[in-house]
Parts: structure tokens; C-alpha cells; sequence
């Protein structure tokens, strides 16, 4: 099975109610990890998106060898003890991605960036610790601590994918709060959206 739609936005950027959307479209959707509808393979059931996309990359070339009946991914970054890996940041798989899956869709979801650098913060210590512990592309360990910080990095990864997607009818950067997202979705994507919402949400805290 081919890759349709692939989402570069950021965590936190509304990802998981992208998810739903596109799973009530129709589609089979991996959010993160794999779960068992994405999936027959015991051995594959947990395993991190972003591990898979890498393995398939570096040993076949194509990214979504091992996503073998997925259709669509909401998020595919992954951030757990050493492991740092940023997919949606790394040009030379989406390229791969694009070679192997003929008519893939990109997505970009987003927020406002202050929004989304406090989701983080209040997220299982993202922004208090895993972000400024880690090597992550576009904020290298040390960085990512304060909310300006975090904001720099996050409007910085938006502009950059709209340099490599300039004038890329196969791209789409969408808000995840405007009210005219999900029809932009349909006509970008061809295929209803009967469901839009608002998931995996958290209280924010305090500017740092």
C-alpha cells in the first residue's frame, strides 16, 4: 500500500485530532506509534514511526517499507531518552518518500507559536526537559528551556518547509484552529472530512 498523505508538522501542532480527521475520511492512519489497526505484524504492533521510517530508508531506500498498510501519518517524530529523531525535519526522506509514493500529499499542521510552545511545556516534561536535553534539528541540547526559544524553533521549521515546498502543489500548511480547515482539507486532500475537532488537549501554564 502506497503513502497518501504525510503530516510535517511539529508535535503539539494538533496532530492527533488530524488523525481522527483523516482516519474518519477513510483512511489508515499511524499517529506516533503503531497501533493494531495499522498493522497485522505482531513484531511491528508499538514500534515508533519514526524508527520505521528511518529503518525503511537506510535499508531499502523507501521510507514506508515497513508501514506497509498504512495510507496516512499525523506524526512521526519521536523523542525518548537518547533517541531523537525528527523526520519531518530531514529533507532527503521526504524526497524518499516522495520517489516511492507517486501523488503523496504533505501536510503542515500548525498553531500559533506561542500556543504550541506552551502545549509542549505542560506536555510530560517536553518543554522542561526532554527538548533542551536532546539534539533536536533546528535546536541543538541546551536550547528550548524558555518559551521564546521554543518559538524561534517552531516558526523556524515552518519557514524552512515552505522554502523546500515553494510553489509545491503536492504541500499544504494548515491552522489547526481555522474554522475553514477542514474544507481546505478536503479540496487539498479530494476526500470528505466528515469529523473535525479538538483532542488530546492540556491546561496551559504560566509563560516561561
Amino acid at each position: 500500500m502506497t503513502l497518501l498523505v504525510v503530516n510535517l508538522g511539529l508535535p503539539k501542532s494538533g496532530t492527533t485530532t488530524l488523525a481522527k480527521a483523516l482516519r474518519m475520511s477513510g483512511l489508515c492512519v499511524a499517529d506516533h506509534r503503531m497501533r493494531g489497526r495499522n498493522t497485522d505484524d505482531p513484531a511491528l504492533k508499538g514500534a515508533f514511526v519514526g524508527e520505521l521510517l528511518y529503518r525503511g530508508y537506510f535499508e531499502t531506500g523507501d521510507p514506508g517499507q515497513y508501514l506497509p498498510q498504512v495510507q496516512a501519518i499525523s506524526e512521526m517524530s519521536m523523542l525518548r531518552g537518547d533517541e531523537s529523531l525528527w523526520p519531518q525535519t530531514d529533507m532527503a526522506l521526504v524526497r524518499a518518500i516522495r520517489r516511492h509514493h507517486p501523488g503523496v500529499k504533505f501536510l503542515a499542521s500548525r498553531r500559533d507559536a506561542f500556543a504550541m510552545s506552551q502545549s509542549m511545556l505542560a506536555w510530560t516534561n517536553l518543554g522542561t526537559d526532554r527538548l533542551p536535553a536532546s539534539a533536536v534539528p533546528g535546536l541543538p541540547a541546551g536550547y528550548g528551556e524558555t518559551s521564546k526559544q521554543r518559538e524561534t524553533w517552531i516558526d523556524g521549521h515552518y519557514d524552512s518547509l515552505r522554502m523546500h515546498f515553494q510553489n509545491d502543489r503536492t504541500f499544504q500548511e494548515f491552522w489547526i484552529e481555522d474554522p475553514e480547515t477542514p474544507a481546505l482539507l478536503a479540496e487539498f486532500l479530494g476526500r470528505k472530512m466528515p469529523w473535525w475537532g479538538h483532542l488530546n488537549g492540556n491546561p496551559l501554564r504560566e509563560p516561561v
